[in-house]
Protein backbone atom coordinates (compact mmCIF):
# COMPACT_ATOMS: atom_id res chain seq x y z
CA UNK A 1 0.00 0.00 0.00
CA UNK A 2 0.91 3.65 -0.52
CA UNK A 3 -0.59 5.29 2.36
CA UNK A 4 -0.33 9.10 2.83
CA UNK A 5 -2.13 12.27 4.22
CA UNK A 6 -3.05 15.13 1.98
CA UNK A 7 -4.78 18.63 2.57
CA UNK A 8 -3.99 21.93 3.66
CA UNK A 9 -1.20 21.95 6.61
CA UNK A 10 -3.29 21.01 10.21
CA UNK A 11 -5.68 19.81 8.31
CA UNK A 12 -4.82 16.85 6.90
CA UNK A 13 -6.45 14.06 5.56
CA UNK A 14 -5.66 9.98 5.42
CA UNK A 15 -5.58 8.80 2.02
CA UNK A 16 -3.80 5.92 -0.39
CA UNK A 17 -2.30 5.74 -4.03
CA UNK A 18 -4.83 3.43 -5.84
CA UNK A 19 -2.93 1.22 -8.53
CA UNK A 20 -3.87 4.33 -10.95
CA UNK A 21 -1.86 6.44 -9.24
CA UNK A 22 -5.01 8.50 -7.92
CA UNK A 23 -5.21 9.39 -4.15
CA UNK A 24 -8.62 7.42 -2.74
CA UNK A 25 -9.69 9.54 0.78
CA UNK A 26 -9.79 6.87 3.98
CA UNK A 27 -11.12 9.18 6.00
CA UNK A 28 -13.98 6.94 6.41
CA UNK A 29 -12.77 4.10 7.81
CA UNK A 30 -9.68 6.17 9.84
CA UNK A 31 -9.16 9.70 11.39
CA UNK A 32 -6.04 9.80 10.14
CA UNK A 33 -2.28 8.18 9.49
CA UNK A 34 -0.72 7.82 13.02
CA UNK A 35 0.98 5.31 15.41
CA UNK A 36 -2.40 2.98 15.81
CA UNK A 37 -3.63 3.10 12.04
CA UNK A 38 0.30 1.69 10.79
CA UNK A 39 0.84 -0.75 13.67
CA UNK A 40 0.97 -4.18 12.38
CA UNK A 41 -2.54 -4.66 13.82
CA UNK A 42 -3.71 -0.86 11.92
CA UNK A 43 -2.22 -2.07 8.18
CA UNK A 44 -4.08 -5.10 8.00
CA UNK A 45 -6.86 -3.66 8.77
CA UNK A 46 -6.80 -1.24 5.77
CA UNK A 47 -5.22 -4.20 3.63
CA UNK A 48 -8.84 -5.32 3.50
CA UNK A 49 -10.31 -2.18 2.19
CA UNK A 50 -11.03 -2.65 -1.72
CA UNK A 51 -9.37 0.86 -2.76
CA UNK A 52 -11.86 0.86 -5.61
CA UNK A 53 -14.86 1.57 -2.94
CA UNK A 54 -12.74 4.67 -1.39
CA UNK A 55 -14.02 8.39 -2.54
CA UNK A 56 -11.36 9.55 -5.17
CA UNK A 57 -9.73 12.64 -4.41
CA UNK A 58 -9.99 15.59 -7.22
CA UNK A 59 -7.62 17.92 -8.45
CA UNK A 60 -3.68 18.38 -7.01
CA UNK A 61 -4.25 18.18 -2.90
CA UNK A 62 -0.91 18.97 -1.43
CA UNK A 63 0.85 16.14 0.25
CA UNK A 64 1.70 16.21 3.94
CA UNK A 65 3.76 14.00 5.93
CA UNK A 66 2.77 10.97 5.30
CA UNK A 67 2.98 9.95 9.14
CA UNK A 68 1.10 12.02 11.90
CA UNK A 69 2.35 11.79 15.69
CA UNK A 70 5.65 11.22 14.78
CA UNK A 71 7.86 11.37 18.49
CA UNK A 72 11.36 10.83 17.13
CA UNK A 73 13.10 12.03 13.86
CA UNK A 74 16.21 10.24 13.76
CA UNK A 75 18.93 10.46 10.79
CA UNK A 76 22.22 8.27 9.87
CA UNK A 77 25.33 10.09 9.08
CA UNK A 78 28.22 9.03 6.88
CA UNK A 79 26.23 5.88 5.80
CA UNK A 80 27.63 6.31 2.01
CA UNK A 81 31.15 5.39 1.72
CA UNK A 82 31.91 7.76 -1.10
CA UNK A 83 29.79 10.36 0.60
CA UNK A 84 31.85 10.22 3.75
CA UNK A 85 35.30 10.35 1.20
CA UNK A 86 33.53 13.65 -0.47
CA UNK A 87 33.12 14.81 3.70
CA UNK A 88 36.93 14.20 4.12
CA UNK A 89 35.75 12.58 7.25
CA UNK A 90 36.26 8.61 8.08
CA UNK A 91 33.81 5.54 7.01
CA UNK A 92 32.66 4.83 10.84
CA UNK A 93 33.08 1.90 12.30
CA UNK A 94 29.59 2.25 14.19
CA UNK A 95 26.12 3.87 12.90
CA UNK A 96 26.24 7.59 13.16
CA UNK A 97 22.81 8.87 14.29
CA UNK A 98 21.44 12.51 15.76
CA UNK A 99 18.41 13.94 16.20
CA UNK A 100 16.49 16.14 13.67
CA UNK A 101 13.88 18.59 15.48
CA UNK A 102 10.30 17.29 15.19
CA UNK A 103 9.38 20.90 13.92
CA UNK A 104 11.24 20.31 11.36
CA UNK A 105 9.10 18.09 9.27
CA UNK A 106 6.85 19.29 6.61
CA UNK A 107 5.56 17.87 3.39
CA UNK A 108 7.78 16.80 0.42
CA UNK A 109 6.47 19.45 -1.78
CA UNK A 110 6.03 22.40 1.00
CA UNK A 111 9.12 25.09 0.11
CA UNK A 112 12.42 25.18 1.91
CA UNK A 113 13.35 28.25 4.14
CA UNK A 114 16.91 28.76 4.02
CA UNK A 115 17.77 29.96 8.04
CA UNK A 116 18.96 33.34 8.99
CA UNK A 117 22.56 34.29 8.55
CA UNK A 118 23.07 30.64 6.46
CA UNK A 119 25.01 30.70 3.42
CA UNK A 120 25.86 26.40 3.38
CA UNK A 121 22.15 25.19 3.31
CA UNK A 122 22.81 21.70 1.36
CA UNK A 123 20.52 19.32 0.23
CA UNK A 124 20.45 15.44 1.08
CA UNK A 125 18.06 12.48 -0.61
CA UNK A 126 17.32 9.66 1.94
CA UNK A 127 15.63 6.62 2.20
CA UNK A 128 13.63 6.91 5.00
CA UNK A 129 12.29 4.09 7.15
CA UNK A 130 9.18 4.04 9.32
CA UNK A 131 8.54 2.29 12.77
CA UNK A 132 5.37 0.55 13.20
CA UNK A 133 6.09 -1.57 15.74
CA UNK A 134 7.83 -0.67 19.20
CA UNK A 135 11.58 -1.67 19.16
CA UNK A 136 13.47 -2.27 21.56
CA UNK A 137 16.59 -4.37 21.67
CA UNK A 138 15.83 -6.07 18.44
CA UNK A 139 18.10 -8.47 16.31
CA UNK A 140 19.03 -7.48 12.64
CA UNK A 141 17.04 -10.38 11.85
CA UNK A 142 13.78 -9.15 13.89
CA UNK A 143 14.22 -6.00 13.21
CA UNK A 144 12.60 -5.57 9.44
CA UNK A 145 9.25 -6.63 11.15
CA UNK A 146 9.08 -3.51 13.52
CA UNK A 147 9.03 -1.73 10.26
CA UNK A 148 5.63 -0.11 9.02
CA UNK A 149 7.19 1.55 5.66
CA UNK A 150 9.54 3.23 3.56
CA UNK A 151 9.50 7.01 2.69
CA UNK A 152 11.80 9.45 0.68
CA UNK A 153 13.38 12.63 2.84
CA UNK A 154 15.49 15.08 1.74
CA UNK A 155 17.52 15.81 4.50
CA UNK A 156 18.43 19.11 4.39
CA UNK A 157 21.50 20.59 6.71
CA UNK A 158 23.14 23.54 7.34
CA UNK A 159 26.86 23.06 6.88
CA UNK A 160 28.42 25.81 8.47
CA UNK A 161 25.93 25.24 11.62
CA UNK A 162 26.11 21.74 11.43
CA UNK A 163 30.25 21.43 11.63
CA UNK A 164 31.64 24.96 12.88
CA UNK A 165 29.37 25.70 15.32
CA UNK A 166 30.25 23.80 18.31
CA UNK A 167 28.59 20.57 20.43
CA UNK A 168 26.32 18.20 17.79
CA UNK A 169 25.25 18.06 14.62
CA UNK A 170 21.53 18.72 15.52
CA UNK A 171 22.49 22.57 14.83
CA UNK A 172 22.64 22.44 11.23
CA UNK A 173 19.58 19.45 10.75
CA UNK A 174 16.89 20.65 12.09
CA UNK A 175 16.10 24.20 11.16
CA UNK A 176 12.45 24.67 10.28
CA UNK A 177 11.64 23.01 6.65
CA UNK A 178 14.64 21.11 6.71
CA UNK A 179 12.31 17.77 6.77
CA UNK A 180 10.55 17.29 3.83
CA UNK A 181 9.19 13.44 4.09
CA UNK A 182 6.86 12.17 1.79
CA UNK A 183 5.05 11.95 -0.44
CA UNK A 184 3.84 8.25 0.72
CA UNK A 185 4.88 5.61 2.88
CA UNK A 186 4.97 2.29 0.74
CA UNK A 187 4.40 -0.41 3.14
CA UNK A 188 7.40 -3.15 3.54
CA UNK A 189 5.49 -5.92 1.69
CA UNK A 190 5.26 -4.01 -1.75
CA UNK A 191 8.78 -2.31 -1.07
CA UNK A 192 10.54 -5.50 -0.89
CA UNK A 193 14.27 -5.52 -0.35
CA UNK A 194 15.16 -1.83 0.85
CA UNK A 195 18.91 -2.46 -0.24
CA UNK A 196 17.55 -2.17 -3.84
CA UNK A 197 16.25 1.09 -4.32
CA UNK A 198 17.90 3.90 -6.75
CA UNK A 199 18.09 7.14 -5.78
CA UNK A 200 18.64 10.71 -6.94
CA UNK A 201 18.54 14.30 -6.62
CA UNK A 202 18.48 17.64 -8.73
CA UNK A 203 18.74 21.42 -8.28
CA UNK A 204 17.33 23.49 -11.07
CA UNK A 205 17.24 20.72 -13.21
CA UNK A 206 21.81 20.02 -13.13
CA UNK A 207 21.83 16.14 -11.54
CA UNK A 208 23.74 16.37 -8.94
CA UNK A 209 23.19 12.72 -6.82
CA UNK A 210 22.89 9.40 -7.96
CA UNK A 211 23.08 6.34 -5.77
CA UNK A 212 21.46 3.51 -4.61
CA UNK A 213 20.67 1.80 -1.55
CA UNK A 214 22.80 -0.98 -2.09
CA UNK A 215 25.87 0.81 -1.18
CA UNK A 216 24.92 1.75 2.25
CA UNK A 217 27.58 1.36 4.55
CA UNK A 218 24.36 0.16 7.19
CA UNK A 219 21.93 -1.47 6.15
CA UNK A 220 18.17 -0.81 7.55
CA UNK A 221 17.87 -3.92 9.64
CA UNK A 222 21.08 -3.29 11.18
CA UNK A 223 19.83 0.70 12.26
CA UNK A 224 16.72 -0.66 13.37
CA UNK A 225 18.62 -2.86 15.71
CA UNK A 226 21.69 -0.56 16.00
CA UNK A 227 19.72 2.10 17.45
CA UNK A 228 17.17 0.21 19.53
CA UNK A 229 20.15 -0.51 21.64
CA UNK A 230 19.93 3.33 22.81
CA UNK A 231 16.11 4.18 22.45
CA UNK A 232 12.43 2.62 22.55
CA UNK A 233 11.67 3.33 19.12
CA UNK A 234 7.86 3.71 18.24
CA UNK A 235 5.38 3.77 15.65
CA UNK A 236 5.60 6.67 14.01
CA UNK A 237 9.20 7.63 14.60
CA UNK A 238 11.35 8.06 11.83
CA UNK A 239 14.54 7.48 10.84
CA UNK A 240 16.57 9.16 7.51
CA UNK A 241 19.16 6.85 6.59
CA UNK A 242 21.90 8.44 4.91
CA UNK A 243 23.46 9.98 1.80
CA UNK A 244 24.95 8.96 -1.26
CA UNK A 245 27.57 11.38 -2.76
CA UNK A 246 26.84 14.73 -4.74
CA UNK A 247 25.66 16.89 -1.97
CA UNK A 248 26.82 20.58 -2.40
CA UNK A 249 29.81 19.99 0.22
CA UNK A 250 31.51 17.92 -1.83
CA UNK A 251 31.13 19.62 -5.27
CA UNK A 252 34.33 20.27 -7.58
CA UNK A 253 35.88 22.37 -8.04
CA UNK A 254 34.00 24.30 -5.48
CA UNK A 255 31.66 23.64 -2.56
CA UNK A 256 28.04 25.72 -3.43
CA UNK A 257 24.86 25.55 -2.03
CA UNK A 258 21.42 26.29 -2.25
CA UNK A 259 19.70 29.62 -2.81
CA UNK A 260 16.95 31.55 -2.76
CA UNK A 261 14.62 30.36 -6.11
CA UNK A 262 16.71 27.46 -6.22
CA UNK A 263 14.60 24.35 -6.90
CA UNK A 264 15.06 20.80 -5.58
CA UNK A 265 13.65 17.87 -7.08
CA UNK A 266 14.48 14.92 -5.77
CA UNK A 267 12.97 10.98 -5.56
CA UNK A 268 13.75 6.89 -4.27
CA UNK A 269 12.43 4.19 -6.45
CA UNK A 270 9.25 2.77 -5.68
CA UNK A 271 8.89 5.67 -3.37
CA UNK A 272 7.99 8.85 -5.01
CA UNK A 273 9.46 11.55 -5.76
CA UNK A 274 9.16 15.35 -4.10
CA UNK A 275 9.79 19.13 -5.69
CA UNK A 276 10.47 21.81 -3.08
CA UNK A 277 11.45 25.72 -3.95
CA UNK A 278 14.19 27.45 -1.65
CA UNK A 279 13.08 30.69 -0.19
CA UNK A 280 15.17 33.47 2.06
CA UNK A 281 14.73 33.49 5.43
CA UNK A 282 11.18 35.18 6.89
CA UNK A 283 10.28 35.61 10.30
CA UNK A 284 7.18 34.35 9.07
CA UNK A 285 8.19 31.10 7.46
CA UNK A 286 8.42 30.63 3.19
CA UNK A 287 5.69 31.51 1.22
CA UNK A 288 3.60 28.56 -0.01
Amino acid sequence: MKLLRYGPVGQEKPGLLDANGRIRDLSGHIGDLGPAEISREGLARLATIDSETLPLVEGNPRYGVPVAGSRKFLAIGLNFADHAAESNMPIPAEPIFFTKAITCLQGPNDPVMIPRGSEKTDWEVELGVIIGTRASYVTEAEALDHVAGYCTINDLSERDFQLNRGGTWDKGKGCDTFGPVGPWMVTGDEVGDPQKLGMWLEVNGKRVQNGNTATMVFGVAKLVSYVSEFMTLEPGDIISTGTPPGVGMGQKPEPWYLKAGDVVTLGIEKLGEQRQQVAAYSPNGPAA
